[in-house]
């Protein structure tokens, strides 16, 4: 292995979003969790079935596309995996999808992605670290375990929860916003789930990365998928039989990441 050696450069390894983070296509279902107001944030809260409940909270970071129904469906999904899940809307209603429907749509010719994403990532760097000290005093005990996972947009944020003392472990799917140190300061276990093309995330990106990790004697664990492109966590074609996989299965092993961390 090459060690990897720490440099002064501050450019991003995972690019912010881009394009590729405008395709995408709605999955069918209804959500069954609430929306309530959390550290002056919307906050949608999907509980655990009683008999399943594991006394454990899941941390949601949603992507460009906010609160939209996929995103609802999956922390559902982690719910129904036993835990209290909570996600905060850091857009406070302005998902980009309200802007552009898709990287083709230029119905909106005066929308600035690039000045929305400055204004949204402002508020979020703002608002994430006193949110979660509110999810802790509201719905924690003392004896509560956390977890974290973010997609695209909100993969920043896990893995600067994973840098601190909250978090037991963290995941992210198909990153974005990422840079170096990210990786450098990470001190509990991160789980990468990734798409092998990915022009937010690339090959080169991501070696230097898994460089990072490996070097620095992180905990972490790589989960790579073949024919998907960025998004596929959360918004691929569940009509297509392997993107539903992939879906499926990136969300199975970031349960069974943090259901092992939290053992």
């Amino acid at each position: 292995m090459q060690v990897y050696e720490r440099t002064k450069r501050t450019s991003w390894l995972a690019q912010p979003s881009g394009p590729c983070c405008l395709k995408g296509t709605l999955h069918e279902g209804k959500s069954r969790g609430r929306f309530d107001t959390v550290a002056g944030v919307e906050t949608y809260i999907s509980q655990p079935n009683a008999d399943h409940a594991n006394s454990h909270i899941l941390l949601y970071f949603p992507d460009v596309w906010g609160m939209f129904p996929n995103g609802l469906l999956v922390m559902d999904a982690f719910a129904d995996a036993g835990y209290l899940v909570l996600g905060l809307d850091y857009f406070r209603g302005d998902p980009v999808w309200k802007h552009r429907r898709n990287r083709h749509d230029q119905s909106n010719p005066n929308f600035d992605y690039e000045a929305w994403k400055r204004k949204h990532m402002k508020f979020a760097d703002e608002a994430v670290p006193r949110w979660i000290d509110e999810v802790k005093r509201t719905y924690g005990q003392p004896s509560t375990k956390y977890v974290c996972v973010g997609y695209c947009f909100g993969a920043p944020y896990v893995c600067n929860e994973l840098a601190k003392d909250t978090v037991t472990a963290g995941a992210f799917a198909h990153p974005a916003f990422l840079r170096e140190e990210h990786f450098t300061k990470i001190t509990k276990p991160l789980f990468l789930s990734c798409s092998e093309e990915d022009h937010t995330f690339d090959k080169d990106s991501r070696r230097t990365a898994l460089d990072i990790l490996q070097s620095g004697h992180k905990i972490y664990h790589l989960q790579l998928f073949s024919g998907v492109e960025h998004g596929f966590a959360l918004r691929g074609d569940m009509k297509d039989p392997y993107q539903r996989y992939v879906k499926e299965q990136s969300l199975r092993g970031i349960v069974e990441w943090f259901d092992f961390w939290l053992s």
